[in-house]
């Protein structure tokens, strides 16, 4: 069975980690209520507390860098998968 990885924003990351840390719910709950593991959640904390004023890396907070790269590695790997036809 194949298990497909979910990914997650960074405005969710950062919510879901004051909800956390303001005392509002608990992180079992918190895993519970959203289906996030709680591993996750801790490691959210963890990086949270360590560097605050950093977003979180993720698929939709690419710089224009970032993005270019993404693409060229699409358009390679399509490119090779021609190639070995």
């Amino acid at each position: 069975m194949v298990t497909v990885r979910k990914s997650y924003n960074s405005k969710f990351r950062i919510e879901t980690v004051k909800l956390i840390t303001s005392g509002g719910a608990s992180a079992d709950h918190v895993a519970r209520d959203f289906g996030i593991h709680i591993e996750t959640l801790f490691r959210w904390i963890v990086l949270h507390s360590a560097k605050p004023e950093e977003i979180y890396p993720g698929k939709a907070n690419l710089t224009t860098d970032g993005e270019i790269i993404r693409k060229l590695k699409r358009e390679n790997a399509k490119l090779k998968k021609k190639l070995a036809l």
